[in-house]
């Protein structure tokens, strides 16, 4: 039996196949073919764009797949969020869909939009939008290059952004954040009541989940006398408490803990000050909590 996994082809493709990776799955593709090779026998995958995703799970074409919650609710499918997967194509967080005018236009809110054209790919969102806030204006399909599209186009787009910047660089204000997304791992409602894919699928999740989880984290080994374990336990910040097991040296033990890798540098000089020996960092594939 095997699992068909959908895998989101474009911007958030390379993201995809290496928080696979991290996560224990090993996935290769073709630039001629939309069917990558997994190192599981019981995985069958396919490049589908993420706008379109949801729709080929919730006809069963695909058992599941990864996918923004945003292309769900535009296409209003009706499939199982299995899980959230905080990661974008940039950062380890959360995308927004924001409505965006020129920086010089008179446009304080979305109330000054009314008869107005809006261009994005978020179409039936918008729409929706606009209707809960008693808004009548023209939403156009945007086929991409939205940010270039307002004055001359567009009154005002609606576009996804993760940090702003390339917004900012088209001379472009935001005004309402129409919409916050992330990646979720969504299922066929049939597969997932079938006993084999659940299983599949909740391992996969659980693995995704762990890597997403030990992103920006590394491990910290070392020794430390008992005398000064309570001064080195005070330098160590940790993901829960830290592990302390005795060393055949009944005056010595050992901690292992996890921390964020960017802070390992000011906290190993402070372990040293605190008579730490040994200390030893190692990289992080899985935390699973």
């Amino acid at each position: 039996m095997k699992l068909k996994l959908g895998i989101p082809k474009g911007s958030l493709q390379e993201a995809s196949l290496g928080l696979f990776r991290r996560a224990g799955y090993d996935i290769t593709t073709n630039p001629r073919s939309y069917f990558p090779r997994a190192d599981d026998e019981e995985l069958e995958c396919m490049l589908i764009r993420a706008q379109e995703m949801a729709r080929y799970v919730e006809d069963g074409i695909l058992d599941c797949g990864l996918t923004g919650k945003d292309w769900v609710l535009e296409n209003q499918a009706d499939v199982e969020a299995l899980a959230d997967l905080i990661y974008a194509k940039q950062t380890l967080g959360r995308v927004r869909w924001v409505l965006a005018v020129p920086e010089r236009s008179p446009f304080a809110g979305v109330k000054d939009l009314e008869g107005k054209i809006i261009a994005t790919e978020l179409v039936k969102v918008t729409e929706r939008y606009l209707a809960a806030h008693g808004v009548r204006a023209k939403v156009e399909f945007s086929w991409g290059a939205t940010e270039v599209k307002p004055p001359v186009l567009a009154d005002a787009i609606v576009e996804v952004t993760e940090t702003g910047s390339s917004l900012r660089a088209n001379g472009l204000r935001i005004l309402e954040t129409v919409l916050e997304s992330n990646t979720q791992f969504i299922a066929n409602r049939a597969a997932s009541k079938d006993p084999w894919k659940q299983v599949k699928m909740k391992t996969l999740v659980m693995l995704l989940q762990g890597a997403i989880e030990a992103s920006g984290k590394v491990g910290l080994m070392l020794n430390v006398r008992r005398g000064d374990l309570e001064a080195v336990l005070g330098v160590l910040p940790a993901l829960k408490r830290p592990t302390v097991s005795n060393l055949s040296d009944p005056d010595w033990v050992a901690v292992n803990t996890v921390i964020e890798e960017k802070t390992v540098r000011e906290i190993i000089p402070r372990l040293k000050a605190a008579n730490a020996q040994g200390i030893v960092e190692y990289p992080l594939n899985k935390i699973v909590l």
